[in-house]
């Protein structure tokens, strides 16, 4: 469904490359990861990937078409992301929200049908926010709001699900909702999937497959055993770590460093 093939990226003026020859797949039931660093060209793969940018060197296709040549409004009936942030200035209802995920689907003055109804109760239902329907968006937690974020997506009835670190501010509870929901729809609905994240340790649980980047460079790729050691999560992140299993998946745990090497 997504394919990056050698990209290489630099913004104008910039001294250096935002991403080097970075290649990424993402097939129908797959769950894929990308690590790094801030600063690491996370948001700059996404943007390439989603067309907004071009890539200087190599290539980037959403099934088997250039990104950058898709119309939106077709590319919103394949692909559904959920940003980084976003600010709801609009006094609406939950339903009313999950309903804006179908507009790709409707005519420039067309009315919502009742199948475009029907995709907004299962997109619901499938990230449990049915109990949700008639609050206010302004009155849910900030797990709930992730919820049904995830759920606009999902009213597009894409095959692809792009998400942009949706796991930053929420507490312990909401984020593993947050993954198990996530994880839930590549098993039941066969999504592909694509989440950047800072979390190693919940990509390591639920992804299929990592890519670990630094300085816009990939460090590695693979199953999140090969990618996650703890030689290369200490060079990346430059901080002592201890790894250990858990359910046949790695583990970080950050070390406090030694008195002397904080003098």
């Amino acid at each position: 469904m997504l394919r990056l093939d050698g990209v290489s990226y630099r913004y104008p003026g910039a001294s250096r490359d935002a991403l080097t020859d970075v290649s990424l797949s993402v097939g129908l039931g797959e769950f894929h990861a990308v690590l790094g660093p801030n600063g690491s060209g996370k948001t700059t793969l996404v943007r390439i990937a989603l067309g907004a940018l071009p890539p200087l060197v190599g290539s980037a296709d959403i099934d088997r078409r250039p990104a950058s040549m898709w119309p939106r409004q077709d590319l919103a009936k394949l692909v559904g992301v959920v940003p980084q942030r976003e600010d709801n200035l609009f006094p609406q209802r939950v339903r009313e929200t999950v309903l804006l995920g179908r507009y790709p689907h409707l005519s420039l003055w067309g009315r919502e049908r009742p199948e475009d109804h029907a995709a907004v109760d299962r997109a619901l239902a499938a990230c449990d926010a049915r109990h949700l329907a008639d609050r206010w968006v302004w009155t849910l937690s900030g797990g709930e709001y992730q919820r049904v974020r995830v759920a606009r997506a999902l009213a597009q009835e894409p095959k692809l699900l792009v998400l942009d670190e949706p796991g930053i501010s929420l507490d312990l509870k909401h984020e593993m909702e947050l993954f198990e929901l996530v994880r839930g729809l590549v098993e039941r609905q066969g999504l592909g999937v694509l989440m950047i994240t800072h979390d190693l340790n919940l990509a390591a649980r639920f992804a299929d497959s990592l890519l670990l980047l630094e300085g816009g460079r990939p460090i590695a790729s693979g199953a999140p055993a090969e990618v996650l050691t703890q030689q290369t999560v200490e060079t990346v992140f430059s901080w002592p770590v201890a790894m250990q299993t858990i359910e046949g998946r790695p583990q970080m745990i950050p070390l406090r460093k030694p008195k002397e090497s904080q003098a």
